[in-house]
């Protein structure tokens, strides 16, 4: 199988745990706190994975400051994004409760709360594909991260959806929009940087971490810290020791 076939494969997988989540919101009712506690769980994974496997990986193999200025730079192109998206109904797309607003709150904050989740999963989709380029095939962390991590993204969103009087087509349409985005993304990733420098390979993986990690900040522990509160630290340093665990296991 051509390697780029194999990272539009993960991407798609990675995308798949947020229809996953979607599914779950729309047939089985599970409790705010219940949601916010995985969310909060799997911020850590995602930190922890930034962390060790990009943000570090990065350095190593790209040198300090193509992945510092990769680092800021996603980070603030997201934050960039999301202001504007924010400002058009996205900006509580990730909660799980009354706060997104319907089409009849704000005119065109459907089509917005779709972009913005496509702007969440970009960046964890490229790295997946990104990953597959040194031949050791996919990283293990990274995937189990973005996994563990989507389908809390997707049961919280989607439960907000639903309160918010979104109808089961737009819902899982979104989401399966997103999933398969996420695998052509993936796939692009993998195809277009294959005969990068290390230098710039490096940037791209620290501009997706840049924009995971303002992502987690600005849409995941909003979610968790207002159910969880006090325990939300626990959960996230559990989240974050499950990662570090997986990937050093072996």
């Amino acid at each position: 199988m051509p390697q780029w076939v194999e990272a539009g494969l993960w991407g798609l997988v990675g995308g798949v745990a947020l229809v996953l989540g979607a599914a779950v919101a729309w047939w089985v009712r599970v409790s705010r706190r219940v949601v916010a506690g995985i969310m909060a769980f799997g911020a850590g994974v995602l930190i922890s994975a930034l962390a060790f496997d990009l943000v570090d990986e990065a350095q190593r193999s790209g040198g300090l400051w193509p992945t510092a200025a990769g680092f800021l730079g996603g980070a603030a192109v997201y934050v960039l994004i999301n202001v504007l998206l924010a400002r058009r109904g996205a900006r509580h797309r990730k909660r799980s409760g009354a706060q997104q607003p319907s089409e009849q709150d704000t005119a065109g904050s459907g089509a917005a709360i779709a972009v913005g989740a496509l702007l969440d999963g970009i960046p964890e989709s490229v790295v997946l594909g990104v990953s597959l380029l040194g031949g050791g095939g996919i990283g293990v962390t990274v995937l189990a991260a973005v996994f563990i991590s989507n389908v809390p993204e997707g049961l919280s969103s989607a439960a907000g959806m639903k309160t918010a009087g979104r109808s089961a087509g737009y819902i899982f349409g979104v989401w399966s929009g997103i999933a398969v985005a996420s695998g052509i993304a993936a796939l692009l990733g993998n195809l277009l940087l294959r005969s990068a420098s290390p230098a710039t390979v490096a940037a791209i993986t620290a501009v997706a971490a840049g924009a995971i990690l303002a992502m987690i900040a600005d849409t995941m522990i909003p979610e968790a810290f207002e159910r969880t509160e006090l325990y939300t630290g626990l959960l996230a340093t559990l989240g974050f020791l499950t990662a570090f665990v997986i990937g050093h296991a072996g």
